[in-house]
């Protein structure tokens, strides 16, 4: 039977990677995003593999998130792989000077708004008892960093909901997990330093970095995995980082 996976984020980066990824398995796809000329473009390079269907909303905004869902026809109305992949981080500061814009965009996006796709989507997996749900978190879900407080914050606690998930789930038979990268090179950085093109470019480096693709590979593997086999927790980091703020650079 074939499957449908909506993916939030899809428009770029880890989100887009993972989209060509599941089409290559023959699986349906919602793509989800903000951008719409993308969003566009994304579907007609995948059209003709599969069946996409394409939904332009902001995660953060609950009304959006449930009248797109509600809005979808009815040969992608089942959803059997729901992957959370929307998140960003803002600026980079001190506790003391962090920009409030910046805390509220990220928590937003990367907990409130997780938390909005799930429960516009979890009901139908839970009455049909079946489903698997991918939550993307990161490194900084996994310890703190200097100046990485409110990011770090809100990716602790996406790490705790996808644990709480995968409990209260549980007598549902629907499979919960998530995945932690590391260092991936995609825009990420980019909208952490707002614009600022150089600095971001210098976060990658003087090494290889994890690429979207890397981690789009592994969310293929995670899904395809026989459905008795949960990939629960994983963190992903590339060879030259050991820890958030450890990382190998060739001089």
């Amino acid at each position: 039977m074939t499957k449908t996976a909506l993916i939030t984020g899809a428009t770029s980066g880890i989100g887009k990677a993972t989209a060509i990824a599941f089409s290559e398995e023959g699986i349906n796809l919602i793509i989800c995003g903000r951008r719409k000329e993308a969003l566009k473009d994304l579907q007609k390079k995948l059209e003709g593999k599969i069946r996409v269907h394409a939904l332009s909303f902001d995660v953060r905004n609950k009304e959006e998130v449930f009248k797109a869902i509600e809005s979808l026809p009815e040969e992608f109305r089942q959803i059997d792989i729901l992957v959370n992949n929307a998140g960003n981080a803002h600026g980079l500061d001190p506790i003391q000077s962090g920009s409030i814009e910046d805390w509220d965009a990220m928590i937003d996006i990367n907990v409130k708004g997780l938390l909005y796709v799930s429960k516009a989507v979890i009901p139908q997996m839970a009455e049909r008892k079946s489903g698997h749900i991918i939550n993307i978190g990161s490194i900084a879900g996994k310890e703190v960093y200097p100046n990485g407080n409110v990011y770090s914050a809100s990716k602790h606690a996406v790490d705790a909901i996808n644990k709480g998930m995968r409990i209260d789930l549980n007598e549902q038979g629907i499979r919960v997990g998530a995945i932690h990268p590391g260092l991936v090179e995609t825009e990420f950085s980019e909208v952490r330093f707002k614009g600022d093109h150089e600095r971001a470019k210098s976060v990658y480096e003087g090494f290889e970095p994890l690429h979207p693709e890397d981690i789009a590979d592994i969310i293929r593997f995670v899904v395809t995995r026989p459905y008795h086999v949960n990939i629960a927790d994983l963190l992903v980091l590339p060879t030259a980082q050991a820890n958030s703020t450890t990382v190998h650079k060739n001089k």
